[in-house]
């Protein structure tokens, strides 16, 4: 299977492991996306799916802690956001209309997957809204041995007052023309590139956060504003349909930290409660982005991440 041609790799920011490229990608209905593949071992390969806003360079250090377990990554840019396709004229503007648009982009990477013949088993790390992505994709089947998911969105947090004013909202904006709008309180600034350290809702690591800072402000093309009234609905509608359905029988952990502010930490406890063979962590103290805390908070979440896939890797006859 031929290769699909190169993309552009930022390497000096990811700090990913030696090795790295990056692809363009094109999904069945013709969006253009990119995804990057950092090698790392032998013991299989890590799907990174990664949450709204970002892209691949956020996870060149998630790749170096992964190939120092011997394993393989392979991360994605939806599309939507990082140098994938962006589908408004306003490109901060974080939009699709309806959430099987991302499956396409999974389809995508697969393919890419088998061009680069990686190692098998897959494994799935999913974040945020890519767990949300995830979660989808592993009830299609997607072939993976066993997932690990870092504060999934499988809600929205909005207060009781205001979730039916959303979902009204966002409902309405498809027969008026508004699907195409930020959603209310956002807009077309980047979070991290504006956000101070203090008081921000995604890590107390200030290390870790003046690097997520540094990437959108030295590669602003990178960055993301807030999602459109459209994005919003179909997440929504998203969210609903998967608290509807088990969960599949996948070895899983999901890691969630105690101080979530992003995501609605509910229906990671009430899905993890009930998921055959999956365990929930709970991160004290941390924020949104456990693979983004200080170093001995990612030493944890990836030494579990390994144990757990090599505990699920099939052993060979």
């Amino acid at each position: 299977m031929t290769l699909p041609p190169p993309a552009p790799l930022h390497a000096d920011l990811a700090e990913g492991p030696d090795g790295g490229r990056a692809f363009w990608l094109t999904a069945r209905d013709g969006v253009r996306i990119r995804a990057a593949h950092w090698p790392g071992g032998t013991k299989g390969t890590v799907l990174m799916f990664p949450g709204r806003t970002e892209y691949v360079e956020k996870y060149g250090r998630a790749a170096a802690d992964m190939a120092a377990r011997g394993y393989q990554t392979l991360a994605i840019d939806w599309r939507g956001q990082g140098l994938a396709q962006r589908a408004l004229p306003d490109p901060m503007t974080g939009h699709v209309g309806h959430f099987d648009e991302y499956q396409r982009d999974i389809a995508a990477l697969m393919d890419m997957a088998e061009a680069l013949d990686l190692p098998r088993p897959f494994h799935l790390l999913a974040h945020s809204m890519g767990g949300c992505i995830g979660l989808r994709a592993l009830m299609n089947g997607l072939p993976v041995a066993s997932a690990v998911f870092s504060a999934p969105m499988w809600g929205i947090l909005l207060s009781a007052s205001a979730r039916p004013a959303a979902m009204a909202l966002s409902s309405l904006s498809r027969f008026v023309g508004m699907a195409n709008r930020y959603a209310p309180s956002t807009g077309p600034a980047s979070y991290v590139a504006d956000a101070p350290f203090a008081g921000n809702v995604l890590t107390t690591d200030p290390e870790m956060f003046a690097w997520m800072k540094r990437q959108v402000t030295e590669h602003s093309e990178l960055s993301l504003g807030g999602p459109s009234l459209g994005w919003l609905h179909a997440a929504l509608r998203e969210c609903a349909r998967l608290a509807m359905l088990p969960s599949p029988g996948i070895p899983t952990i999901c890691a969630l930290g105690t101080a979530e502010k992003v995501v609605d930490p509910a229906p990671i406890h009430l899905r993890m409660a009930a998921w055959p063979k999956g365990r929930l962590d709970l991160y004290p103290g941390a924020e949104h982005e456990v693979i983004m805390e200080g170093p001995e908070v990612r030493k944890l979440f990836f030494d579990r991440a390994a144990e757990l896939f090599a505990a699920s890797t099939p052993q060979k006859a």
